[in-house]
């Protein structure tokens, strides 16, 4: 009978130090990100018939806002426009003055509106992230896939995706053999402080 009422004893305490884990584990219902312009790597890339050009952007600050048991998400991720950057001065100025027309639309946003996926902050996940991506002056519905991992104290973000830029009403830079894409191609790696 006694080792009967120790097992059941046993039972209940690693019952509840089970629950206990698990609460301690949980994510708390919001969570608030925080990316680190400093520590945000925006590339961008431009096939054409003669090469692929490459340059960056500049992340000038970004946080949101997660319910972890909706999924529902909401804040502001601001690029500006005016830090494109391709190292060379007459092919920056272009894009400048007739591609991004950055003087008159001097950023790019992204405002995420739901997170597909369970966020845990010492685990590597993949998401969904549903948003609007505002460019050259007009919104955009945009699903980015995010790569999330650990990081020091933080988390690292990575995601790809491509920009139709002449089909968002951009001008097309293609010049009688010289040919380019259509699309432009983007990676983001950033750092996000967590609370």
């Amino acid at each position: 009978m006694k080792s009967i009422q120790r097992a059941v004893k046993f039972l209940c305490v690693a019952a509840c130090l089970g629950v206990g884990t698990a609460i301690a584990q949980a994510p708390p219902p919001q969570v608030n990100f925080t990316l680190d312009p400093a520590a945000t790597v925006i590339h961008w890339s431009l096939v054409s018939t003669i090469h692929t050009t490459h340059g960056t952007f500049k992340l000038s600050g970004g946080t949101f806002q997660l319910d972890t048991a909706t999924g529902n998400a909401s804040g502001l991720i601001t690029v500006a426009a005016t830090s494109g950057d391709s190292q060379s001065k007459a092919r920056d100025s272009r894009m400048h003055k007739e591609v991004i027309e950055s003087a008159k639309f001097p950023t790019i946003t992204f405002r995420p509106s739901h997170v597909e996926g369970k966020f845990e902050p010492a685990a590597t996940r993949t998401f969904k992230v549903d948003g609007i991506l505002n460019v050259h002056g007009q919104d955009h519905p945009m699903q980015l896939t995010v790569e999330v991992h650990p990081q020091g104290a933080g988390i690292a973000m990575t995601t790809k995706f491509a920009i139709p830029y002449v089909k968002w009403g951009m001008k097309d830079p293609s010049v009688f053999a010289f040919r380019t894409d259509k699309d432009v191609n983007l990676e983001i790696d950033s750092i996000a402080t967590v609370k």
